[in-house]
């Protein structure tokens, strides 16, 4: 389906719930993750691209039109991109809570220009409970100590600080809490391994890395670990967001479709709008957001944690804005089928039994 074919934009209706956008600014990064296609090592000889800073505050009102009411700045590194302080702060200006995932190298010098700009939390990246084999891992010496200092600096900020762990052999999920305490996180998140490359223009994976090849049981465990986990420390990941992924392991039904194209997007240094990062073509410019359809087709093809978590947590705020939209069409069946369903259901409670830590960390 192509959607610039039709005319609408948003549904009304849903205008409640708001949208998200990834914003990758970059497609350099000074880090040599095994894991990433934009590490250094990988993009030798290749010429580096950065966003038109100016380009994306003209945006910002048609960004805002769209319901985007978070933008999360990404790389590559974005701490690399010269114009980042003035993104963030013309983001919090347009009434849009920024965000901005980081390696953490530049963060020491940063922290308080980003804070001044507004920024919303921050994610810094952890790819190990043993600081050693992170710090090898991103090919940085003394990353660790860099990422302390400018944590310590963001959190006398009073911005929130979460991990962002992706899951991969370098992790032990055991010893994990006391490393993410020592460092001074608040919270972590999980992203899933993923080898196959996407279809977009973002290159966060590396089809040849073996500390992310996991045969299904392995990831499995893992997950398990990840449930076990929120026992002990602040886990962002919803637990039926990772029961919803363990389904998609073992090729069972899975019960939240993903509102990518619909609630949330990616956008990337040409400032082309997709339906997520793992869509085989952008929908169409930033500049003409205000005419791209929404794009509902059902998806669960990827396990893409940042995609599939907001999907788990908006469901039944989606299905509370179709049933409106059906009884203002005097469909009243239509509204009763949107809403009276398990996983409605499910999505309700698991929002509410999130609702302390996510209004703490969203402030």
């Amino acid at each position: 389906m192509d959607a610039r074919s039709e005319s609408a934009t948003v549904n009304p209706g849903a205008r409640f719930i708001p949208a998200v956008l990834d914003f990758s600014v970059t497609d350099f990064c000074n880090a040599d993750c095994d894991f990433c296609g934009f590490a250094r090592s990988k993009m030798k000889r290749k010429p580096r691209q950065f966003a038109d800073a100016n380009a994306f505050e003209r945006a910002l009102p048609i960004i805002a039109r769209r319901g985007i009411r978070y933008l999360n700045f990404q790389g590559g590194e974005p701490l690399l991109h010269p114009q980042i302080i003035a993104m963030v702060d013309a983001t919090h200006r347009a009434g849009i809570k920024p965000s901005l995932i980081t390696n953490g190298w530049k963060l020491p010098e940063r922290a308080d220009a980003l804070a001044d700009a507004g920024l919303h939390n921050l994610l810094v990246s952890l790819d190990s409970d043993d600081l050693t084999k992170h710090d090898q891992n991103r090919g940085m010496r003394n990353l660790s100590r860099r990422m302390e200092r400018g944590i310590a600096r963001m959190k006398e900020r009073r911005v929130p600080v979460m991990a962002s762990v992706t899951v991969s052999k370098l992790v032990d999920f055991d010893a994990l809490p006391a490393t993410l305490r020592a460092m001074g996180f608040e919270a972590v998140t999980f992203s899933y391994p993923r080898q196959q490359p996407f279809g977009s223009s973002s290159l966060v994976y590396d089809e040849g890395s073996e500390i992310i090849d996991f045969t299904d049981d392995e990831l499995n465990a893992a997950l398990e670990a990840i449930l076990k986990l929120k026992h002990r420390f602040r886990v962002l990941n919803p637990a039926a967001s990772v029961r919803d992924i363990q389904r998609h392991i073992h090729g069972e039904q899975e019960r939240f479709p993903c509102v990518g194209g619909f609630k949330y997007f990616y956008m990337d240094w040409r400032l082309d709008v997709w339906r997520c990062e793992a869509w085989h073509a952008p929908a169409g410019s930033v500049f003409e957001f205000d005419h791209i359809a929404d794009d509902r087709t059902h998806c669960t093809a990827c396990i893409m944690s940042c995609y599939r978590d907001t999907s788990t947590l908006m469901h039944a705020g989606v299905a509370a804005a179709d049933a409106a939209k059906a009884l203002a069409s005097a469909r009243p069946l239509a509204a009763a089928r949107a809403m009276i369903t398990p996983s409605v259901a499910q999505s309700l409670g698991t929002t509410l039994a999130e609702i302390g830590l996510l209004t703490t960390l969203g402030r």
